[in-house]
């Protein structure tokens, strides 16, 4: 149809594993004399394996791809999800003829522009300026063409000091800056982008987002765009296409995609946050804890997520008044954000003799980064002499946090609800 503007027709790409050269020119014969002699079926596509990379198989063959059929429509902007090894980059390598497909074949429309790796389409030797008009000679432009969008990018890539020194001098921040910038500004019809922009700094992701929106939005043009970022993907797709092991396992609206991926795609662990506690006094029980509504150490907060669900279940055979606080680690587990209603509020919690049951609403504040972090839950009480714990789980659980682009530390009042950055 004339709106499509890419056409994935039943893609396949099967690689054979080992050492290259080792055993492959019988190989090649056999498949030479079944495929053009006898024209037969390709005997290795039968014997090809999924590509699961944990595990060894009995075959040294693999799909990295196999049977992908899907459209994409001139001008939308979609993204390509899945866990590293199921053939996202195989696809764009495809479409941008880097490789050739094993099966099926790919009809896309117009000129095609990739930013696949630092550095793709860049010659080292060659300045900055150089390599701009050579990449717009490979898109078909003139050299009048070019030199028309030249001052655009070089203030969009932010390399003007630069511009004219070999761009093997160049660090790899500064190739994507100038690789995303020739191909964001060239004009192509078809722009592909793969994970490289998590490379540049958060000014930079910001910038290219918005230019691949109005790219999409202003000028009719195709994005295709490979990133684990779900709030990046979100914020800039209207469709997402979920891969797995080489195939498509769903297709669909870009929440619907984000969504079946955390639910069906991210591996969870089955250990119980309660099993993670360091300090617990003597006359307390804990029989649960559930932190975001599991009381599984892995997690997910939604991108439009206000409530941060807090619980904790058991027994205590003496009385006591605690504070409920819970701290946000980064992965470098440096604190990043802290909530306690003790400390913030004055709120305290009185626990009697027997079963108890406490339960917060963490209100949670607008702006969070995306990322993983740990999470420290304790119940305390402060005193002048000191702190006395009577729970401890120094890192209990660990959420994956799809969230925005703004920092984590921003710095947030006790009006919070008791939450505040670091």
């Amino acid at each position: 149809m004339s709106d499509i503007a890419i056409q994935f027709n039943h893609v396949g790409k099967l690689y054979r594993l080992g050492r290259v050269g080792t055993g492959t020119f019988s190989h090649d014969l056999n498949r030479w004399w079944q495929t053009k002699i006898l024209r037969r079926e390709d005997p290795y596509l039968k014997i090809g394996e999924t590509n699961d990379r944990a595990h060894k198989g009995n075959s040294d063959f693999v799909w990295a791809l196999r049977d992908v059929s899907f459209d994409v429509k001139q001008g939308e902007v979609v993204g390509i999800i899945g866990k590293n090894g199921a053939g996202k980059s195989t696809l764009l390598k495809i479409l941008s003829r880097i490789t050739s497909p094993t099966t099926g074949e790919i009809r896309a429309r117009g000129r095609i522009a990739s930013l696949l790796e630092v550095g793709t389409g860049f010659h080292g030797e060659m300045t900055g300026r150089e390599n701009i008009y050579m990449n717009g000679a490979i898109l078909g432009m003139t050299r009048a063409e070019v030199t028309r969008k030249l001052d655009e990018i070089i203030d969009f890539a932010g390399v003007e000091r630069y511009i004219d020194t070999p761009v093997k001098r160049y660090s790899s921040g500064m190739k994507i800056r100038l690789g995303f910038a020739v191909a964001a500004f060239l004009e192509p019809d078809i722009l592909v982008v793969d994970e490289v922009l998590s490379v540049g700094d958060a000014e930079f992701k910001r910038k290219s987002i918005g230019k691949m929106q109005d790219i999409s939005r202003d000028e009719g043009r195709t994005v295709l765009f490979v990133s684990h970022n779900m709030a990046a993907v979100r914020q800039l797709c209207q469709r997402g296409v979920v891969l797995k092991e080489g195939s498509v396992d769903f297709s669909g609206t870009t929440d619907d995609a984000i969504k079946y991926y955390l639910e069906n795609h991210l591996e969870k662990t089955n250990e119980l946050i309660k099993d993670n506690i360091d300090e617990l006094a003597p006359f307390i029980t804990v029989n649960k804890i559930e932190i975001n509504g599991t009381d599984k150490t892995e997690s997910t907060i939604a991108a439009n997520q206000e409530y941060l669900d807090l619980s904790i279940n058991g027994e205590t055979t003496e009385p006591f008044v605690a504070n409920i606080q819970l701290r946000f680690f980064n992965e470098n587990h440096v604190a990043m954000a802290t909530y306690s209603e003790g400390a913030y509020k004055g709120t305290m919690v009185a626990v009697n003799v027997g079963s108890f049951s406490i339960s917060r609403k963490i209100h949670l504040p607008k702006y969070l980064s995306t990322g993983d972090y740990l999470l420290e839950f304790e119940i305390n009480r402060r005193k002048q002499q000191g702190i006395t714990r009577f729970l401890w789980a120094k890192r209990c659980a660990k959420v994956h946090v799809e969230g925005s682009f703004e920092p984590f530390c921003r710095p947030l009042s006790a009006r919070w609800d008791g939450f505040l950055g670091l």
